[in-house]
Protein backbone atom coordinates (compact mmCIF):
# COMPACT_ATOMS: atom_id res chain seq x y z
CA UNK A 1 0.00 0.00 0.00
CA UNK A 2 1.24 3.54 -0.72
CA UNK A 3 2.66 5.36 2.29
CA UNK A 4 1.73 8.81 1.02
CA UNK A 5 -1.02 10.50 -0.91
CA UNK A 6 0.03 12.98 -3.56
CA UNK A 7 -1.94 15.36 -5.72
CA UNK A 8 -1.43 18.28 -8.11
CA UNK A 9 -4.19 20.75 -8.86
CA UNK A 10 -3.97 24.31 -10.19
CA UNK A 11 -0.16 24.18 -9.97
CA UNK A 12 -0.31 23.41 -6.23
CA UNK A 13 1.03 20.04 -5.13
CA UNK A 14 0.24 18.15 -1.95
CA UNK A 15 2.17 15.37 -0.24
CA UNK A 16 0.28 13.76 2.64
CA UNK A 17 1.91 11.21 4.95
CA UNK A 18 -0.42 8.21 5.09
CA UNK A 19 1.07 5.67 7.47
CA UNK A 20 -0.44 6.73 10.76
CA UNK A 21 -0.23 3.23 12.34
CA UNK A 22 3.53 3.89 12.36
CA UNK A 23 2.99 7.55 13.26
CA UNK A 24 4.10 8.58 9.76
CA UNK A 25 7.69 7.60 10.51
CA UNK A 26 10.01 8.72 7.72
CA UNK A 27 11.09 5.25 6.67
CA UNK A 28 13.24 4.65 3.59
CA UNK A 29 10.15 3.37 1.76
CA UNK A 30 8.10 6.47 2.57
CA UNK A 31 10.97 8.78 1.67
CA UNK A 32 11.34 7.04 -1.70
CA UNK A 33 7.69 7.78 -2.42
CA UNK A 34 8.07 11.42 -1.37
CA UNK A 35 11.17 11.91 -3.51
CA UNK A 36 9.38 10.40 -6.50
CA UNK A 37 6.48 12.78 -5.93
CA UNK A 38 8.87 15.74 -5.83
CA UNK A 39 10.33 14.66 -9.18
CA UNK A 40 6.84 14.48 -10.71
CA UNK A 41 5.92 17.87 -9.32
CA UNK A 42 9.16 19.39 -10.59
CA UNK A 43 8.51 18.04 -14.08
CA UNK A 44 4.95 19.42 -13.91
CA UNK A 45 6.32 22.82 -12.77
CA UNK A 46 4.33 22.96 -9.56
CA UNK A 47 4.44 26.43 -8.05
CA UNK A 48 4.04 25.36 -4.42
CA UNK A 49 4.10 22.09 -2.46
CA UNK A 50 2.20 21.44 0.77
CA UNK A 51 3.46 18.69 3.09
CA UNK A 52 0.91 17.47 5.61
CA UNK A 53 -0.46 14.38 7.33
CA UNK A 54 -3.38 12.66 5.65
CA UNK A 55 -4.85 11.95 9.08
CA UNK A 56 -4.81 14.76 11.66
CA UNK A 57 -3.73 13.33 15.02
CA UNK A 58 -1.42 13.68 17.96
CA UNK A 59 1.63 13.07 15.76
CA UNK A 60 2.39 14.78 12.44
CA UNK A 61 5.41 12.53 11.98
CA UNK A 62 7.54 10.56 14.43
CA UNK A 63 10.63 11.35 12.36
CA UNK A 64 13.37 8.98 11.24
CA UNK A 65 12.36 5.32 11.47
CA UNK A 66 14.53 4.35 14.46
CA UNK A 67 14.43 0.65 13.60
CA UNK A 68 16.27 1.52 10.36
CA UNK A 69 19.16 3.22 12.16
CA UNK A 70 22.39 1.21 12.59
CA UNK A 71 22.84 -0.25 16.08
CA UNK A 72 26.41 1.03 16.65
CA UNK A 73 29.78 1.69 15.06
CA UNK A 74 28.38 3.28 11.89
CA UNK A 75 27.47 6.89 11.16
CA UNK A 76 23.68 6.92 11.67
CA UNK A 77 23.14 9.98 9.46
CA UNK A 78 25.48 9.73 6.46
CA UNK A 79 25.09 11.93 3.39
CA UNK A 80 23.07 9.29 1.52
CA UNK A 81 20.67 8.52 4.41
CA UNK A 82 17.08 8.67 3.07
CA UNK A 83 16.12 11.46 5.47
CA UNK A 84 19.16 13.51 4.45
CA UNK A 85 18.21 13.04 0.79
CA UNK A 86 14.69 14.25 1.58
CA UNK A 87 15.90 17.38 3.38
CA UNK A 88 18.10 18.30 0.42
CA UNK A 89 15.22 17.70 -2.01
CA UNK A 90 12.96 20.06 -0.06
CA UNK A 91 15.62 22.78 -0.02
CA UNK A 92 16.49 22.35 -3.70
CA UNK A 93 12.91 22.20 -5.00
CA UNK A 94 12.46 25.26 -7.24
CA UNK A 95 9.16 26.31 -5.65
CA UNK A 96 8.26 27.00 -2.02
CA UNK A 97 7.49 24.00 0.19
CA UNK A 98 4.95 24.62 2.95
CA UNK A 99 4.65 22.40 6.03
CA UNK A 100 1.11 22.17 7.39
CA UNK A 101 1.55 20.72 10.86
CA UNK A 102 -1.07 19.20 13.12
CA UNK A 103 0.29 17.29 16.10
CA UNK A 104 3.90 16.65 17.01
CA UNK A 105 6.85 16.80 14.65
CA UNK A 106 9.51 14.69 16.35
CA UNK A 107 13.19 14.13 15.59
CA UNK A 108 13.91 14.06 11.87
CA UNK A 109 10.40 15.34 11.16
CA UNK A 110 11.29 18.48 13.10
CA UNK A 111 14.35 18.87 10.87
CA UNK A 112 12.05 18.41 7.85
CA UNK A 113 9.90 21.28 9.12
CA UNK A 114 13.02 23.42 9.51
CA UNK A 115 13.92 22.65 5.89
CA UNK A 116 10.55 23.84 4.57
CA UNK A 117 10.14 27.41 3.39
CA UNK A 118 6.98 28.22 5.32
CA UNK A 119 5.29 26.49 8.26
CA UNK A 120 1.68 26.75 9.39
CA UNK A 121 0.27 24.83 12.33
CA UNK A 122 -2.79 24.53 14.52
CA UNK A 123 -3.01 24.66 18.31
CA UNK A 124 -1.82 21.04 18.58
CA UNK A 125 1.46 21.44 16.72
CA UNK A 126 4.65 20.87 18.69
CA UNK A 127 8.29 20.44 17.72
CA UNK A 128 11.09 18.41 19.31
CA UNK A 129 14.53 17.40 18.11
CA UNK A 130 15.27 14.20 19.98
CA UNK A 131 18.76 12.77 19.26
CA UNK A 132 19.75 13.33 22.93
CA UNK A 133 17.18 10.67 23.87
CA UNK A 134 18.97 8.15 21.64
CA UNK A 135 22.57 9.18 22.23
CA UNK A 136 22.62 9.93 18.49
CA UNK A 137 25.25 12.41 17.19
CA UNK A 138 23.50 14.89 14.90
CA UNK A 139 25.26 16.03 11.75
CA UNK A 140 26.58 19.45 10.81
CA UNK A 141 23.93 20.06 8.13
CA UNK A 142 21.19 19.38 10.65
CA UNK A 143 22.54 21.91 13.12
CA UNK A 144 22.74 24.52 10.36
CA UNK A 145 19.06 23.90 9.50
CA UNK A 146 18.11 24.96 13.00
CA UNK A 147 20.70 27.73 13.42
CA UNK A 148 19.61 29.43 10.20
CA UNK A 149 15.98 29.58 11.34
CA UNK A 150 15.74 30.17 15.09
CA UNK A 151 17.80 31.89 17.84
CA UNK A 152 20.93 30.06 18.99
CA UNK A 153 19.74 29.83 22.59
CA UNK A 154 16.58 28.05 21.41
CA UNK A 155 18.63 25.67 19.25
CA UNK A 156 20.65 24.74 22.34
CA UNK A 157 17.51 24.32 24.43
CA UNK A 158 15.91 22.02 21.87
CA UNK A 159 19.00 19.83 21.36
CA UNK A 160 20.05 19.70 25.02
CA UNK A 161 16.61 18.89 26.49
CA UNK A 162 14.85 17.11 23.59
CA UNK A 163 11.64 18.58 25.04
CA UNK A 164 8.88 19.73 22.68
CA UNK A 165 8.12 23.36 21.98
CA UNK A 166 4.32 23.86 21.95
CA UNK A 167 2.48 25.91 19.36
CA UNK A 168 2.62 29.28 21.12
CA UNK A 169 6.36 29.01 21.82
CA UNK A 170 7.04 27.76 18.28
CA UNK A 171 5.36 30.89 16.94
CA UNK A 172 7.30 33.09 19.34
CA UNK A 173 10.73 31.75 18.34
CA UNK A 174 10.00 31.64 14.61
CA UNK A 175 9.55 27.95 13.83
CA UNK A 176 6.07 28.58 12.46
CA UNK A 177 4.77 31.51 10.43
CA UNK A 178 1.27 31.31 11.88
CA UNK A 179 -0.91 29.32 14.25
CA UNK A 180 -4.37 28.80 12.77
CA UNK A 181 -7.43 27.10 14.31
CA UNK A 182 -7.60 23.48 13.20
CA UNK A 183 -10.86 23.98 11.32
CA UNK A 184 -9.27 26.75 9.24
CA UNK A 185 -5.74 25.40 8.80
CA UNK A 186 -6.14 23.60 5.45
CA UNK A 187 -7.96 26.54 3.88
CA UNK A 188 -5.40 29.04 5.17
CA UNK A 189 -2.49 26.92 3.92
CA UNK A 190 -4.10 26.59 0.51
CA UNK A 191 -4.73 30.33 0.42
CA UNK A 192 -1.03 31.04 0.94
CA UNK A 193 -0.09 28.44 -1.68
CA UNK A 194 -2.47 30.06 -4.17
CA UNK A 195 -0.98 33.46 -3.48
CA UNK A 196 2.49 32.10 -4.15
CA UNK A 197 1.25 30.35 -7.30
CA UNK A 198 -0.03 33.68 -8.62
CA UNK A 199 3.42 35.30 -8.38
CA UNK A 200 6.35 35.02 -10.77
CA UNK A 201 7.69 31.45 -10.59
CA UNK A 202 11.03 32.50 -12.07
CA UNK A 203 11.52 35.20 -9.48
CA UNK A 204 10.46 32.97 -6.59
CA UNK A 205 12.79 30.16 -7.72
CA UNK A 206 15.66 32.67 -7.78
CA UNK A 207 14.66 34.03 -4.36
CA UNK A 208 14.53 30.56 -2.83
CA UNK A 209 17.89 29.46 -4.20
CA UNK A 210 19.56 32.74 -3.22
CA UNK A 211 18.24 32.45 0.34
CA UNK A 212 19.36 28.80 0.52
CA UNK A 213 22.89 29.57 -0.65
CA UNK A 214 23.27 32.58 1.63
CA UNK A 215 21.88 30.73 4.67
CA UNK A 216 24.39 27.92 4.11
CA UNK A 217 27.32 30.27 3.52
CA UNK A 218 29.20 29.28 6.68
CA UNK A 219 32.63 28.16 5.46
CA UNK A 220 34.79 26.19 7.87
CA UNK A 221 38.31 24.91 7.49
CA UNK A 222 38.70 21.23 6.52
CA UNK A 223 40.48 20.57 9.83
CA UNK A 224 37.54 22.06 11.74
CA UNK A 225 35.09 19.87 9.83
CA UNK A 226 37.18 16.79 10.60
CA UNK A 227 37.22 17.81 14.27
CA UNK A 228 33.41 17.98 14.32
CA UNK A 229 33.13 14.63 12.57
CA UNK A 230 35.54 13.20 15.12
CA UNK A 231 33.23 14.34 17.92
CA UNK A 232 30.35 12.55 16.18
CA UNK A 233 32.37 9.34 15.71
CA UNK A 234 33.16 9.19 19.42
CA UNK A 235 29.41 9.20 20.09
CA UNK A 236 28.21 6.64 17.55
CA UNK A 237 31.04 4.27 18.50
CA UNK A 238 30.29 4.79 22.19
CA UNK A 239 28.05 3.30 24.83
CA UNK A 240 25.34 5.99 24.81
CA UNK A 241 24.29 5.41 21.20
CA UNK A 242 24.11 1.63 21.66
CA UNK A 243 22.06 2.08 24.85
CA UNK A 244 19.75 4.68 23.30
CA UNK A 245 18.83 2.53 20.30
CA UNK A 246 18.46 -0.63 22.38
CA UNK A 247 16.24 1.14 24.91
CA UNK A 248 14.00 2.48 22.15
CA UNK A 249 13.60 -0.97 20.61
CA UNK A 250 12.87 -2.46 24.04
CA UNK A 251 10.35 0.34 24.77
CA UNK A 252 12.10 1.47 27.96
CA UNK A 253 13.88 4.56 29.14
CA UNK A 254 17.61 4.66 28.37
CA UNK A 255 20.17 4.64 31.16
CA UNK A 256 22.97 7.01 30.18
Amino acid sequence: MPLIRSDLADSIATIAFDNYPRRNALSAAMVDEILAAFERFKAARARAVIIRSAVPGKVWSAGHAVDELPRAGVDPLPYNDPLECLLRAVKAFPAPVIAMVQGGAWGGACDLVMSCDLVLGDETCAFAITPAKLGLPYNVAGFLDFMSRIPLAVVKEMFFTADPLPADRALQVGIVNAIVPAAELAARTLEIARTIASRSPAAIAAFKETIRVLSEASPIAPATYEYLEGLRREVYFGRDYREGIQAFLEKRGPVF
